[in-house]
């Protein structure tokens, strides 16, 4: 009796995923699905017993991708025989022959994943370029992915603790992102539940009670609230449909993190959607009338109206969305949009093939192009790959216009050197500023919706590192890694030739045990990094060749001019707490060069491998990836107020251009003594002028002081530290 149960049940899913397959539409189409899934049973049966669990996974999933993310014939073939291919049961030859090249390609792109997967942890590893390569061959590819661990997600109850949390962070860093990027609203929705409910089990449930107890209360204030608004659309004649959600626990959570709230200090937990029943050129007409209706009824708040049916988001997404003052001065989210406008939110660009004649949607190409062209750069590190292209996916949008009128949607928070490198590589890499509204901007500009850009350019200019502090896109990142770890190479072969002219002059033989000492000598951990210190003239040849010939029991090591001074506290040190001290004696500490600590900065130290303690600034953007990355390597650390030194900072300065703006400058820090100027740059472009000031100080307050003398120049628009916030 259960085997037959069992066999009904089987065969009611089968019939529900062929008739949720909207590309079915011929016999032959029926029957390679049907091949597909008898030649994934018998492949299994070949490796084990096929038990029950894996015909319901496999149907189930199938029903995820063909109702909940709108894929058709191809992509359930490709995960019928997913599993056969990555057994080595059946070889991508036969599955071109039987099903067509594009299941072959699909195949081979999930293969991939899969192989990944059983050999390493994804986020952790370099593995992860490998997994985002994969999914750029073919959105399917992703899309299949993201279907199959959706599943994974929904049955992760019975895993051990350890691997739900393994499954839930995997889910925050890569899965969550992609849905986000490609308009899976629902799928990103419910993964976000579920890597909080087994990710932070405890927070999940606490909220989940609560959302169970107010349940009630709520059923009734969105009858309430909805009525009128019924009312006057039936009044009117107005096709639509009305849905309400309670948001999901984790946007709950959010917004009470965001705004460091309680629960019961969280009003706007629902969202009220009207969907029209409008086609064609009057969708934005109809929705907008809509609008006026309900802010006829309600008042709508004018900071949180977003028209996203004007300018769509890049991952398609359309829909005017509000919030309203409902009754009892409750705050409402409402969304209106049209039926198609809510197929596309639901399946994102899956619906978009639906609506454009079963071709992909251009934006999502552009994307998948650009992301492979960044992973392409085998010189990017997985770690800051990861972390830049999981901000590009999650990052709300800004859009802006090219002279010629082209809208460019970048990520919030981009900059204009961003922009540079959004029109092309080359654009970027010589970018000296630009024009935003016919107004000059350096290239620090954050831009804004709706700007107008044009990009000025010059061929003697390149990037250089400080540009990494300017860009916030993966791209315009990693093509700026790329040059620069380009130019070291380029630095070190010019370094490396330099000393070898030199060794010949000398008459002494250059050999891997010679540069072995001069490593050691100078603190280098790779050769590459002392041939590049040479060609930049960081190290003397006198000093080289005295050392070299140097007996050498004589040899002693001495502090390289790339590092920073070497300093010791002159007292024991505490094991919670690192003092730093204005004398020498004991433990090596050195204060990093990223972010130049001042006496009176709040400050941590890192245990760096092989060059003692790096104090850096709490606020250094090193520091906190550092935190983030290694938190076991963090000490503790305080200024003490014994003795009297000077410290050496960084500061940068933008303005108006001005002939006589050094002169202004270097005034403003000779009138001071207790300040000792030790470099000043300056570079000037179109009217703006954008430097790096380098200066001796004795505390944070002097250091204050000095900034708010240079605000006072007449033309300087800002000053502040570098690698710090602009103020």
């Amino acid at each position: 009796m259960a085997e037959t149960t069992t066999y009904i049940t089987v065969q009611q899913k089968y019939r529900s995923l062929l008739k949720s397959c909207k590309n079915l539409i011929s016999t032959e189409d029926i029957r390679l699905v049907r091949k597909a899934f008898d030649t994934a049973m018998s492949s299994e049966a070949n490796l084990r017993a096929v038990t029950e669990k894996d015909i319901h996974r496999l149907l189930d999933t199938g029903l995820i991708i063909t109702s909940e993310i709108g894929l058709g014939r191809t992509s359930i073939i490709c995960l019928m025989l997913h599993r056969a291919i990555e057994s080595g049961t059946l070889k991508l030859e036969q599955i071109k022959t039987a099903f067509g090249e594009k299941v072959a390609q699909i195949l081979a792109g999930l293969r991939d994943i899969s192989h990944i997967y059983a050999t390493h942890r994804v986020v952790d590893s370099e593995n992860f370029r490998k997994l985002l390569l994969s999914f750029a061959e073919d959105v399917r590819v992703q899309l299949i992915f993201l279907a199959e661990k959706l599943y994974d997600l929904r049955h992760a109850e019975t895993l051990l603790p350890e691997q739900q949390r393994e499954l839930a962070r995997e889910t925050s860093y890569i899965y969550i992102p992609f849905a986000h990027r490609l308009g899976l609203y629902n799928i990103k929705s419910e993964m976000e539940d579920l890597a909080l409910r087994y990710g932070e089990p405890e927070v999940y449930k606490e909220i989940s009670l609560k959302l169970e107890g107010t349940r009630e209360a709520r059923e009734k204030y969105i009858n309430e609230f909805i009525a009128p608004i019924v009312e006057e659309f039936n009044n009117r004649g107005i096709k639509f449909k009305v849905k309400w959600r309670t948001k999901t626990i984790a946007s709950i959570l959010n917004k009470m993190r965001k705004k460091q709230v309680e629960f019961e200090e969280i009003y706007d937990i629902f969202a009220v959607r009207f969907i029209l029943d409008s086609r064609g050129p009057e969708e934005k007409a109809d929705c907008w009338r809509a609008y006026s209706i309900v802010a006829d009824k309600y008042t709508p708040n004018p900071q949180r109206l977003r028209d996203w049916i004007s300018v769509p988001k890049s991952n398609g997404y359309e829909s005017l969305q509000t919030t309203v003052l409902g009754p009892n001065n409750r705050w409402v989210e409402v969304q209106i949009r049209t039926e198609r406008m809510d197929e596309i939110a639901e399946k994102g660009f899956a619906a978009h093939w639906k609506y454009k004649g079963g071709t992909a949607d251009k934006a999502i190409e552009e994307w998948l192009t650009e992301l492979r062209e960044i992973l392409e750069s085998s010189e990017v590190g997985a770690v800051d790959m990861l972390d830049d292209i999981k901000i590009n996916l999650q990052d709300k949008e800004v859009h802006v216009f090219t002279p010629a009128g082209d809208l460019k949607t970048l990520p919030a928070g981009a900059t204009l050197l961003d922009f540079a490198y959004a029109i092309h590589t080359a654009v970027g890499s010589r970018c000296v500023g630009g024009k935003v509204n016919q107004r000059n901007e350096t290239l620090r500009y954050v831009l804004k919706n709706g700007d107008q850009v044009s990009i000025l350019t010059s061929n003697n200019q390149q990037p250089n590192a400080d540009w990494l502090n300017i860009a916030t896109t993966s791209k315009a990142r990693n093509k700026i890694r790329q040059f620069l770890t380009e130019d070291s190479r380029a630095q070190a072969t010019l370094g490396k030739e330099m000393l070898a002219r030199r060794f010949k002059n000398w008459k002494l033989e250059l050999t891997d045990e010679v540069i072995h000492r001069l490593q050691q000598h100078y603190k280098y951990k790779f050769a590459i990094d002392l041939y590049q210190a040479i060609a930049e003239e960081k190290l003397d040849m006198a000093e080289i060749k005295e050392f070299i010939t140097r007996p050498k029991e004589e040899e002693r090591t001495v502090t390289t001019p790339r590092e920073e001074v070497q300093v010791t506290p002159s007292r024991p040190i505490s094991e919670d707490v690192l003092l730093i001290d204005r004398n020498v004696d004991n433990v090596v500490y050195k204060f990093a060069r990223c972010c130049n600590p001042v006496f009176g900065d709040d400050i941590l130290g890192f245990v760096s491998i092989g060059e003692g303690i790096k104090i850096h600034r709490t606020q250094c953007k090193n520091a906190l990836d550092l935190q983030r990355r290694y938190p076991y390597r963090i000490v503790q650390a305080a200024w003490t107020n014994a003795g009297a030194t000077s410290y050496q900072t960084v500061l940068s300065i933008v303005g108006r251009e001005d002939a006589g703006m050094v002169t202004k400058i270097t005034e403003v820090i000779a009138k001071d003594p207790k300040i000792t100027l030790r470099g000043l740059s300056i570079n000037s472009s179109e009217g703006l002028f954008d430097g790096q000031i380098t200066v001796l100080v004795s505390d944070t307050e002097h250091l204050s002081q000095l900034i708010s003398r240079l605000k006072r120049i007449q033309g300087v628009m800002r000053v502040y530290r570098h690698d710090s916030v602009k103020e």
